[in-house]
């Protein structure tokens, strides 16, 4: 018992910087979620239009994607603790001026999405610098239980952002829920400042590489990396999968019969407890002998269930179960490509890499999320509209507002079925498991 309690502590002594920079920031994400839950069922009351909620997020991707390729070459150069400050401090200024327009009565979807455009290029930014800063604080053993702490982190706050923001905005109203944002945005804020010290690498600060080189140097890394390369692709097609489905999800919960503004809460109260309960268990789970199975057959559970159950479900409840079958293997994805990224990657070259990597993994989720608004608003939903009462399509996704946004969860469930088997039988992602890796216990594997 006596070790056990003297190698818990320390750990934590270990650990204690980034989880002081973890618990904090999440604090502050928990702010930002609720602002987000809010402002997606404002603009949806607003518009009545999938489109236009939609693009909400590509206004917030569209910068994050187009600069990350130069964003992180940027982020090796500069220091880490600085930049993330700086662009946490623009991007609560975004949220100040959000709160202006909202108290003067003059808020309108295009200043939103104006403010998301500067939030999402205040990201491309702030997060190469936030994965590099993480790989400094914490020893190596300790990424995969990284993996599981974030998808914790991320998980309590789909639990609790649209509980407290639903009953904020009733008691209290929008600019309540903006005023918390503010006040977790101080808390983390003046916690990074004044009580986290990020190493700095001293050939990173007297650097005199051109920035254009920097960049060449990112992408000639994953051109010679044909296990990381491919990786990435594959998460780029499911993320367009998934995009179209987050643009389709608000548009069903709301709109159709059985469905509201509570449902939708509790479904991703659901969701986040389901990515509460995935993060505690691969938090403690044991390193896999094969990581790139575990992402494979993860990815294959989430897009083979979820999506049928909300096409072809007529209930809440059914909705439910099939946000927790879809949800519960995700953390356990993502813990695992986490640690495939930061062991195979070497430190020196991640902020480059990573900033590469997200332009091409995630170049695909404003086009997703716009191509889904597109689909709901002018192709699935009129084709119901226009079905006769006893069509098949009628029987098997209903009628009325939403049930387009149903069909349309049946296409991309296949589409994600195919992503998932086409790159199970990719041998470049195979090649990962040739090249010996690091379990929890530090032992090559």
């Amino acid at each position: 018992m006596k070790n056990y309690i003297k190698n818990c502590f320390n750990t934590l002594q270990e650990m204690k910087f980034f989880l002081l920079l973890w618990s904090t920031q999440a604090f502050s994400g928990l702010g930002s979620a609720m602002t987000s839950y809010a402002l997606v069922v404002w603009s949806y009351t607003q518009q009545g239009s999938a489109l236009m909620t939609a693009l909400l997020m590509v206004s917030s991707y569209a910068p994050y994607v187009l600069l990350s390729i130069f964003a992180g070459a940027l982020s090796d150069r500069w220091n880490k603790k600085i930049t993330m400050l700086a662009c946490d401090t623009v991007a609560a200024l975004t949220t100040v001026t959000m709160l202006l327009l909202l108290r003067a009565d003059a808020l309108r979807l295009w200043h939103l999405y104006l403010l998301n455009a500067v939030n999402g290029l205040m990201n491309t930014v702030q997060q190469p610098a936030a994965e590099v800063a993480t790989t400094r604080l914490l020893p190596e053993k300790y990424y995969q239980k990284v993996g599981g702490l974030r998808y914790f982190s991320n998980s309590l706050n789909s639990i609790l952002s649209p509980v407290i923001a639903t009953a904020v905005l009733g008691i209290a109203g929008m600019e309540a829920v903006v005023a918390f944002d503010l006040f977790s945005f101080g808390v983390a804020f003046l916690t990074l400042a004044f009580a986290i010290r990020i190493p700095e690498k001293k050939e990173t600060a007297k650097s005199g590489e051109k920035l254009l080189s920097s960049v060449k140097k990112g992408i000639g890394y994953l051109k010679q990396e044909k296990g990381i390369f491919h990786l990435i692709l594959f998460l780029a097609a499911i993320n367009l999968v998934a995009s179209i489905y987050d643009a389709a999800f608000p548009a069903m919960m709301l709109s159709r019969n059985g469905g509201s503004a509570r449902v939708l809460g509790i479904a991703n109260a659901v969701i986040g407890i389901t990515m509460l309960a995935g993060s505690i268990l691969a938090s403690f789970i044991k390193a896999p002998k094969s990581r790139v199975r575990v992402i494979c057959n993860c990815l294959l559970l989430s897009m083979s269930t979820e999506n049928f159950l909300l096409a072809f479900g007529r209930t809440p409840l059914v909705w439910y179960i099939g946000g927790f079958l879809g949800w519960i293997p995700i953390p356990l994805m993502s813990t695992n490509l986490d640690a495939i990224m930061r062991l195979h990657v070497p430190e020196p070259m991640q902020g480059r890499v990573y900033s590469v990597r997200n332009s091409l993994q995630y170049f695909t989720i404003p086009l997703g999320y716009f191509l889904g608004g597109v689909l709901v608003d002018a192709v699935f939903e009129p084709l119901m509209a226009a079905q006769d009462a006893g069509s098949i399509l009628v029987k098997l996704f209903g009628s009325g507002k939403g049930s387009g946004a149903a069909f349309l969860f049946c296409v991309i469930a296949f589409a994600g079925i195919g992503v998932c088997l086409y790159f199970r039988h990719d041998w470049h992602l195979w090649e990962l498991e040739n090249i010996k890796m690091t379990d929890l216990s530090g032992k090559e594997a």
